[in-house]
C-alpha cells in the first residue's frame, strides 16, 4: 500500500518515524479518521477543522489546507487503484522531533502520515452494546481532543475481548452515560430524541453533529445532557454514530432489548444520510 508520509507518497513497508518524535515519547498528536465515497471526501471541512482546532491546543504549529488534504487524498486513491471504492482515511499529525525531557518547546516540524484502508460494510446491520465496567476517564484539558491518548478506549475494548463484535458503552466517574469506544451513542423515547452533552466529557464527533443536523432536518427533537444508564435502557430506539461506519442500530444493550434496525428514527436518519453521501464537503452545506 502507499502511503503519504513528510511530502512524500511511498510504500508503507519504507516509511519511518523518528524516535524522538514527542508523538511516540508523549503521545503528543492527533488525528482524524473519514470515508471516501467513490473518491468523495464526505465532510472533509469538519474533519480539517476538528483537526486544525486539536493541533493548535497541542500547541503543535502546522497550517492543515483541506484543498492540499485533498490532493492528497486523490492521489493516494490513484496510487492504491482505489478510485472507485469506499475507503477510510485516516490523517495522522504529531508533534516531531523533540528534546527528549523537554515538555516545553516549540513543535513546528510535526510528522504528517496519511493512509487509507478499505472500509467496512454498511447497510442493513445492527449490533449489540454493553455497558463497561471502566468508566471513561476525563481530558487532559479543557475538552476531548482526538488525540493518541487511547489507553482508554483500549482497555474498553479488553474488557469485551470475547465479544469483539459488541461495542462498549461508557459511563462517567458519576454514573451518566458517556459514548462508546468508537462511537457517539443516541437513544430515542416518545419521539425525543436523547444524547450525551460534551460537557460529560465525551468528543464531538464530527458524525455525531451531522446526524444532530439531520435529525433537526427530520424535524426531531434533541435533547443534551447527563442522563444515568436507565434512561437510555428504557428507550424504544438507540444508535451509535462513527465516520466510518455511519449510523449503526444497537438491538441489544446487555439484557436490554430494542428495535434495532426496525426503529423508525434510524430508518429515516439512515435515509437522509445516504442522500447526503457525496453531496457534502461541510456540515454546514445541509
Amino acid at each position: 500500500m502507499y502511503i503519504y508520509c513528510q511530502s512524500q507518497f511511498i510504500k508503507d513497508t519504507e516509511a519511518t518515524i523518528s524516535p524522538f518524535d514527542h508523538g511516540f515519547l508523549y503521545g503528543l498528536g492527533a488525528f482524524e479518521t473519514f470515508r471516501i465515497y467513490k473518491g468523495f471526501p464526505f465532510l472533509l471541512h469538519d474533519h480539517v477543522k476538528r483537526l486544525q482546532h486539536a493541533l493548535n491546543e497541542l500547541g503543535i504549529s502546522y497550517k492543515v489546507d483541506a484543498d492540499e488534504v485533498s490532493e492528497i487524498l486523490q492521489k493516494l486513491l490513484q496510487l492504491n487503484h482505489l478510485v472507485n471504492e469506499d475507503v477510510t482515511v485516516r490523517l495522522n499529525i504529531s508533534a516531531g522531533i523533540g528534546e527528549v525531557g523537554k515538555l516545553l518547546q516549540p513543535y513546528d516540524q510535526p510528522t504528517v502520515l496519511c493512509f487509507l484502508r478499505k472500509a467496512p460494510l454498511i447497510g442493513n446491520i445492527e449490533k449489540h452494546a454493553s455497558i463497561l465496567t471502566l468508566r471513561r476517564n476525563t481530558p487532559e484539558g479543557t475538552e476531548r481532543l482526538k488525540s493518541h491518548h487511547y489507553l482508554n478506549n483500549i482497555l474498553g475494548r479488553r474488557e469485551l475481548r470475547e465479544t469483539p463484535d459488541v461495542e462498549g458503552i461508557f459511563l462517567t466517574e458519576k454514573g451518566y452515560v458517556a459514548e462508546g469506544i468508537v462511537s457517539n451513542i443516541f437513544w430515542v423515547k416518545d419521539q425525543v430524541v436523547y444524547t450525551p452533552s460534551i460537557e460529560t466529557g465525551i468528543l464531538n464527533g464530527i458524525t455525531r453533529q451531522f446526524v444532530m443536523k439531520c435529525l433537526n432536518n427530520l424535524g426531531m427533537q434533541i435533547d443534551e445532557g447527563f442522563y444515568p444508564k436507565k434512561d437510555m435502557l428504557e428507550a424504544n430506539e438507540v444508535f451509535i454514530t462513527n465516520s466510518s461506519q455511519e449510523v449503526v442500530p444497537i438491538k441489544k444493550v446487555d439484557e436490554y432489548l430494542f428495535f434495532g434496525k426496525d426503529g423508525s428514527v434510524v430508518q429515516k436518519l439512515t435515509e437522509l444520510y445516504c442522500s447526503y453521501r457525496t453531496k457534502l464537503l461541510s456540515i454546514d452545506e445541509i
